[in-house]
């Protein structure tokens, strides 16, 4: 019977009857529809849920997924563009892609530095940092979300606009090459994959069982001395998201080969 159920249910998803991003019908409503047992419409939902035909929010619903298109992120660069930032390269390969893109205003916070934050750094823990938090967005579809945490001593050095709630003109990395003399000539990325947490849920609309992880990218910038003044740590869902790394002249996705 949870079959049947469940397979009618796939049927009106595929046909659009329930469109993406729409919810089911409630447990209720599905018992009376399909005169069915709570625990047939529930294994029902089940075998919908391991296939990811339908997801359950907590406190919510059950809803049909959005259909993603994954984005490619350029994170590999050579000397020449490790002066960059990633907010400039995330807006150019959107719009080259044909689709749209916004950021959201920064959320800008003084904190004290937790171990993560000030193993990167090299600074104290429980030293001043200045963290500026942005979530990013795709065609509508929360994509990503981001932090850099920066050592409040750069903020003494001239560079104000760290700590206001504003974007900078340019991005940080150009500001502080402007303002401080700090030019970032190189950055490295660690990678890590894990579940997400419950705040990444709420924001990515993500299934709360886990099945989505996300890729978390820490990305520790130098500069022309080799001393780290900048972490940025990016989270990206696995669902919507792929990372692509170029290593030597890789011709661009679109030439073909001279062979």
């Amino acid at each position: 019977m949870y079959r049947q159920i469940a397979e009618d249910l796939q049927v009106k998803i595929e046909s659009g009857e329930l469109a993406r991003g729409s919810q089911l019908p409630t447990e209720l409503e599905l018992r009376e529809q399909y005169d069915a047992s709570r625990n047939t419409v529930r294994d029902a939902i089940k075998w919908l849920t391991t296939r990811g035909l339908v997801e359950t929010r907590p406190g919510q619903g059950t809803f049909v997924p959005e259909r993603i298109i994954p984005f490619v992120t350029t994170l590999s660069g050579g000397a020449e563009s490790a002066g960059g930032e990633e907010t400039a390269v995330y807006l150019a390969e959107v719009v080259a892609s044909r689709r749209r893109a916004l950021i959201s205003d920064p959320r800008v916070e003084i904190q004290r530095a937790s171990q993560v934050v000030a193993g990167a750094l090299l600074i104290e823990p429980g030293a001043q940092v200045v963290s500026r938090h942005q979530r990013r967005f795709i065609d509508d579809i929360p994509w990503s979300m981001q932090t850099s945490f920066f050592p409040m001593s750069l903020v003494g050095r001239g560079a104000a606009k760290l700590i206001e709630a504003r974007d900078i003109d340019g991005g940080a990395v150009a500001y502080l090459a402007r303002e401080c003399g700090v030019k970032q000539t190189a950055y490295r990325d660690t990678i890590s994959v894990r579940p997400p947490n419950e705040s990444e849920i709420a924001f990515f609309k993500l299934p709360a069982d886990g099945r989505v992880a996300v890729f978390t990218v820490f990305r520790v910038g130098y500069d022309q001395n080799g001393d780290r003044f900048r972490l940025t740590i990016t989270i990206y869902p696995t669902d919507r998201n792929r990372l692509l790394f170029n290593v030597g002249p890789v011709p661009p996705s679109n030439q073909k080969s001279s062979s």
